[in-house]
C-alpha cells in the first residue's frame, strides 16, 4: 500500500490561516450585525418615548386650554360650550381633538333612583327585567351603610360563599371603576355601563341636554321613537347655535351641574398617540380656578374617529352647481 503523506509546511499554515480568518470574519460579522439590530431598536424606543411624551404634554396642554375656553363669558357664539362638540386642530404636524360634556347627562351611581339603575342595566347592559331588579339590590347593599341584605341583594357573607376578593364597601362608590367589585358585575356588563356612569353630580336624575341615547332611554316611560326624536332634534339645535329643546318626558327638567367632563386625543406626526380623559369643576377661589376631580389615561379614538366621519361625508357629499 502507498502511504499517503499529510501536507506540512507553509502551504499547510496558509490554509489554516484562511480558515480561521473566515470563521472570524463570519464571528465578527454576526456580532457587529447583532449590534447594529439592538441599536436601532435602542433608537426606535428612545424616538417612541420622546414622541409619547410630547403628545402627553399635549394633551394635558389640550384639557387646560378647554377648561379656560369654558370659563371665558358666554357673550358670543363662539365661546365654547360644554355640549359634546368636538373640535380639532394642528400644533407642529401634532393633530388634537377635544370633547367636553356636562357631567350632568350621566347617572349618579351613588344618588340615582333604583327605577334609572334598572333602566339603565336593562337598556344598555342588556339585562332582563328580573337580572336587573337582582343586580340593583346587590348595587344597593353594596353602598348602603348596614349590613342588613335587600331581598335579591348581597352582603359580605354571600362574597365570602362566592369567593370573592372583595366584600361590600357600605359607603358610596368612590369610583365608577369600583362598580366592578360588585358580586355579579360581569366585565362586558360594565363596559356597557360606564360610559353612562358617575360619581359626582350627586343628582337624583339625569339632564337631558347632555345624556347620551342609552342614558334617555333608562329613564321610566322613555320609549325609542320618542328619545330618538329628541336626539334629532337637540342635534340640529346645537348645529345651528340655538337653545336645545326640553326632553318631553315629565320631570326630566334638569340642570347643568357646571361639571365638565374632558376628553384630549393627540395623534403625533408619526402615529403615536395619546388620550388623556379630566373631569373638571370650575371653583370661586381667584387662586385656584378649577378643581381636578379626576385624572387619568383615556382609551380608544373615539374623538379621531367622529372627526374622520365627519371629514369623509363632507368629501364624498354631492356639490351643487
Amino acid at each position: 500500500m502507498r502511504a499517503t503523506s499529510i501536507p506540512h509546511g507553509p502551504s499547510a499554515q496558509r490554509g489554516i490561516a484562511l480558515v480561521l480568518v473566515l470563521w472570524l470574519t463570519v464571528m465578527l460579522t454576526v456580532i457587529a450585525g447583532s449590534f447594529a439590530y439592538g441599536m436601532r431598536n435602542e433608537a426606535l424606543a428612545a424616538r417612541n418615548a420622546l414622541s409619547w411624551a410630547q403628545a402627553r404634554a399635549l394633551a394635558d396642554g389640550a384639557i387646560h386650554r378647554t377648561a379656560f375656553e369654558l370659563l371665558r363669558p358666554k357673550v358670543s357664539p363662539d365661546v365654547w360650550t360644554a355640549d359634546g362638540s368636538v373640535r380639532v386642530w394642528d400644533d407642529a404636524g401634532s393633530q388634537i381633538a377635544v370633547s367636553a360634556i356636562d357631567e350632568s347627562g350621566k347617572i349618579d351611581l351613588n344618588t340615582a333612583p333604583d327605577a334609572l339603575l334598572k333602566g339603565l342595566l336593562m337598556t344598555a347592559g342588556g339585562l332582563d327585567e328580573p337580572s336587573a331588579v337582582q343586580l340593583v339590590d346587590v348595587i344597593g347593599d353594596w353602598k348602603d351603610a348596614d349590613d342588613l341584605r335587600r331581598p335579591n341583594g348581597a352582603e359580605a357573607a354571600d362574597y365570602k360563599a362566592a369567593g370573592s376578593p372583595y366584600l361590600p364597601a357600605n359607603s358610596f362608590f368612590e369610583t365608577v371603576a369600583e362598580l366592578q367589585r360588585v358580586l355579579g358585575m360581569t366585565p362586558a356588563l360594565y363596559a356597557k355601563l360606564a360610559d353612562n356612569l358617575t360619581i359626582h353630580t350627586r343628582m337624583s336624575g339625569i339632564n337631558p341636554l347632555y345624556a347620551s341615547r342609552a342614558a334617555l332611554l333608562a329613564m321610566p316611560g322613555a320609549t325609542s321613537s320618542v328619545v330618538d326624536t329628541y336626539l334629532a332634534q337637540r342635534r340640529d339645535a346645537l348645529a345651528a347655535k340655538m337653545p336645545p329643546p326640553a326632553f318631553p318626558l315629565a320631570g326630566a327638567a334638569g340642570s347643568a351641574a357646571n361639571l365638565w367632563r374632558i376628553r384630549a386625543e393627540v395623534t403625533m406626526p408619526d402615529g403615536v398617540t395619546f388620550v388623556r380623559e379630566a373631569v373638571v369643576r370650575p371653583s370661586s377661589d381667584r387662586r385656584r380656578l378649577l378643581t381636578m376631580l379626576e385624572w387619568q389615561d383615556g382609551t380608544g379614538r373615539s374623538l379621531k374617529a367622529s372627526v374622520d366621519e365627519q371629514r369623509e361625508s363632507m368629501t364624498n357629499a354631492p356639490r351643487t352647481q
